[in-house]
């Protein structure tokens, strides 16, 4: 045994270091992802916001939501707002920096109750939308309302709280 290991023991030596690192790899803890604005945001992702809103119960829902999808970016048409399970209850858009009550109810008369349906907003529907304001006009861009509403659709609560601070 021990000419064995005279002959043998710089290839033993590295072997048990070539072990130690693939145990190291294979057994180590797994990184914790947290959201920030440039994290994309994937299905698996936004929990809460799959758990408040459920749209698409049959198989042709679901296709029709998949091709709106795809095919409203092509288009630029917001086809998936009126699919069956698309609406919900609106949200509190005070919660918003920036958002006041009078403010809220003008965006509810617009059509715009919940903060999925302001983080969809393109940047030319949020120019149009914050031509038509009045007194609020400016108020979208400066607060950076759309961007808020991105981290509160998804549930992001904690990338909010990093981003903009306190709710």
């Amino acid at each position: 045994m021990t000419e064995l290991w005279a002959a043998y023991w710089p290839i033993i030596v590295v072997a048990l270091i070539a072990g130690a690192i693939a145990g190291y790899l294979i057994f180590r803890p797994r990184q914790r992802v947290t959201l920030s604005k440039d994290t994309p945001v994937r299905p698996h992702m936004t929990q809460a916001a799959q758990s408040a809103r459920r749209e698409g119960r049959g198989i042709a829902d679901e296709a029709a939501a998949a091709v709106s999808d795809v095919a409203g970016q092509i288009l630029d048409s917001r086809v998936h707002d009126h699919l069956p399970g698309a609406s919900g209850p609106p949200d509190d858009l005070r919660v918003l920096k920036g958002v006041g009550p009078k403010l809220a109810v003008m965006l509810g008369e617009r059509g715009l109750p919940r903060f999925d349906q302001i983080a969809s907003l393109s940047p030319s529907q949020v120019e149009s939308l914050d031509a038509d304001l009045g007194a609020f006009r400016g108020r979208f861009m400066r607060d950076r309302i759309v961007e808020q509403a991105h981290y509160l659709a998804r549930g992001d609560l904690d990338g909010y709280r990093q981003r903009f601070g306190a709710l």
